[in-house]
């Protein structure tokens, strides 16, 4: 019976032996490969995002809006600038003015952080809020 029980034994710890080495074979890590043996597809992806990254310097995606009272008997600040600005600080600023009887908006051209226009300091303060 001993016989028996240590035969069992033995032949459990083999099992268990070729068990541990069955999921280190399929939970291994894959080996890195060199890039020219990715698939076509991964390729593909690279070129689709590097194109994504280079449209998306475009966009307006930079801002920042900065609130005030442009006048002094008014509070609230009811008046903002806001800077609309793509990755190489080009855009516009937008600013409203707001008084007791009427309200003005402007608009202002921005190319490379700068604006041929005199800025308020509140509109440069936008811009520099937007500038990453």
């Amino acid at each position: 019976m001993d016989v028996l029980a240590v035969l069992s034994l033995l032949v459990a710890l083999v099992a268990v032996v070729f068990a541990v080495l069955a999921l280190r074979r399929t939970a291994s890590p894959p080996r890195s490969a060199p890039v020219d043996a990715l698939p076509e597809d991964v390729h593909g992806l690279r070129q689709e995002v590097a194109a994504l990254r280079a449209e998306t310097r475009d966009a307006l995606r930079h801002l920042a809006v900065v609130r005030y009272d442009a006048f002094g008997d008014m509070g609230g600040h009811l008046s903002w600038s806001l800077a609309l600005l793509d990755d190489g600080g080009n855009g516009v600023v937008l600013t409203s003015i707001h008084g007791r009887s009427d309200s003005r908006t402007y608009a202002k051209n921005v190319a490379g952080w700068t604006c041929e226009q005199q800025l308020s300091p509140e509109e440069e303060e936008a811009i520099g809020a937007a500038r990453p």
